[in-house]
């Protein structure tokens, strides 16, 4: 299938289908847009779309119903990814954790239903967020909303780490383990699971199918198509490569990449990520940190420009300080994704017999996307504007056109292509690394974001090797698609589908935050026991 695909999308790149392509997406993704980003406040300048407020609203409620477990439970977060409190998982008590609609009888054999250790699902959840919207999305939102737009990132970051803990203890505490021991979690189950325990089945089965119909949009195309896509351009850009031919290659080999790992299932995609990821994501810190560490006098003068545009905004046509708040509150919703319910597709197959000690290892997720590497981007992009001093006089304008564009000598650069001029600045042959990075972040991103759309076509179609080999057959042909052709109306729809996962989510956490209390509480006395 990949192969004949070589020809086909040739033609169609010769033949100007990739146009229609996008002709085609371009009403469904106006449509799902118009819905899912419904505005509640609409003015000349600014929209505020519900989702948006759904999101931050929420994670701001949960991180004081759960008294800020993104301060006060960070440590014991890094001590489970350690393994410090592994030996929780072999001592003999009773337990309730939820396998399959049933109580376990023993925590002994709880802890030995799951696939992976807590630092693979935690890399495996990380490869699925951590991607170029950390090189395209934090330039976008700081050339639209400038450096102010940096602190509402974070802030945003800094809440979603509540709403990832709450999503990813119930996706262990409502996870179903199949005879051969595979697991399946997700939202798809704590919804249904869930809200039939309260009395809400017809509701739990309804939002579940949606959800699952979402998160498979998800799948095919942020999570796929448009990552192939940016990989394919830098490729292509790198090696002086312009044919249409080019990029259906590239995307057939990437889908051999891709298809190699995926096919493995979790397991073999626990195993990549958590060897890429730390790689991926220290070569790009790395990076940066060099960066800073060059014009570390710079830094200061960048945080205070940060906190003083936050709330007095100067960028053109940024709608003031609403605006630029939700510039940063977007671009950090897609970042990190906090609220869709995606990462707790992974987070559920973990080894433990304490949903949540995997609740907590997801909170810091955002804090590694959002708050660490956004924020390091962000003060690159915002010290190379500073043109070598910070005495007033920039590289670039913020606001630019009012469509995330800017101009830098007589150019016109947006997202990754900002991100790139400022590496250029300081680092030689930058190109060259921002294109392994794009690559690695894209493959990354597409082997999770399979995992994900493969337990919900299961979900929706039955765990059999037919529908397994269907979903991963049309997985990889959408890579190739990807590659070769105009994406702009599939990256718009796949961000609505993203965007729409959060409505049933939601559902889910409202009705079950609950539980994750009575959760927390009975992990956060076992360790006060082991200590004592």
């Amino acid at each position: 299938m990949l192969f004949l695909a070589i020809p086909m999308l040739t033609f169609a790149q010769e033949k100007g289908l990739d146009q229609k392509i996008d002709e085609a997406f371009k009403p469904i993704s106006d449509f799902f847009s118009s819905v899912i980003f419904f505005p509640i406040y609409k003015n000349e300048s600014i929209e505020i779309p519900f989702v948006l407020l759904l999101l931050v609203g929420s994670a701001a409620f949960f991180t004081l119903y759960f008294k800020f477990p993104n301060i006060f439970h960070f440590k014991t977060a890094i001590n489970v990814v350690r393994g410090k409190y592994d030996e929780l998982d072999h001592h003999s008590a009773g337990s309730n954790l939820a396998v399959d609609g049933d109580i376990k009888d023993t925590i002994k054999d709880e802890s030995e239903e799951g696939e992976v250790t807590h630092f693979q699902a935690l890399a495996t959840a990380v490869s699925g967020t951590v991607g170029n919207g950390n090189i395209a999305g934090v330039a976008l939102a700081i050339a639209l909303g400038g450096p102010g737009a940096t602190f509402w990132m974070v802030v945003c970051g800094f809440l979603g780490m509540s709403t990832k803990f709450v999503e990813c203890t119930l996706g262990v505490q409502y996870r179903d383990v199949g005879e051969d021991g595979t697991i399946y979690g997700g939202p798809m189950y704590y919804i249904s699971k869930g809200l039939k325990e309260r009395g809400f089945e017809m509701v739990g089965k309804i939002a579940a199918v949606i959800f699952a119909v979402f998160c498979i949009g998800g799948s095919f195309g942020g999570g796929n198509a448009a990552q192939s896509n940016q990989a394919t351009v830098v490729l292509k850009e790198l090696l002086g490569l312009e044919s249409s031919a080019a990029g259906a290659i590239i995307g057939v080999l990437l889908a051999i990449l891709v298809g190699i790992i995926i096919i493995g299932g979790i397991k073999r995609i626990a195993t990549v990520t958590e060897k890429v990821v730390p790689f991926m994501a220290g070569l790009y810190v790395l990076a940066c940190l060099y960066i800073l560490g060059a014009n570390f006098s710079l830094i200061d003068d960048a945080f205070a420009l940060i906190f003083r545009e936050a709330f007095n905004p100067t960028a053109i046509g940024v709608g003031g300080f609403i605006g630029v708040l939700l510039v940063g509150f977007k671009r950090a919703a897609f970042s990190n994704e906090a609220g869709a319910g995606s990462a707790s597709i992974a987070h559920s197959a973990v080894k433990t017999k304490y949903s949540a000690s995997e609740g907590l290892v997801a909170l810091l997720e955002p804090f590694i996307d959002t708050v660490v590497i956004c924020t390091m981007t962000a003060l690159v992009i915002i010290i190379f504007n500073f043109g070598g001093d910070a005495s007033g006089a920039t590289i670039f304008q913020y606001g630019g056109d009012g469509a995330g564009a800017v101009m830098i000598d007589g150019e016109s650069f947006e997202g990754a292509g900002i991100t790139a001029k400022a590496f250029e600045a300081y680092i030689p042959y930058s190109n060259v690394f921002l294109t392994i990075a794009v690559v690695l972040f894209a493959v990354s991103t597409m082997i999770s974001w399979s995992y994900y759309g493969l337990q919900s076509w299961k979900y929706l179609f039955g765990r059999g090797k037919k529908a397994d080999i269907t979903y991963k057959l049309l997985f990889l042909l959408f890579v190739v698609i990807g590659a070769a052709a105009s994406m702009k109306s599939i990256w718009d729809f796949s961000d609505a589908m993203i965007f729409a996962m959060v409505f049933p989510n939601m559902v889910g956490l409202y009705f079950l935050f609950p539980v994750v209390k009575k959760q927390l509480k009975r992990y956060t006395d076992a360790i006060k026991g082991m200590n004592a």
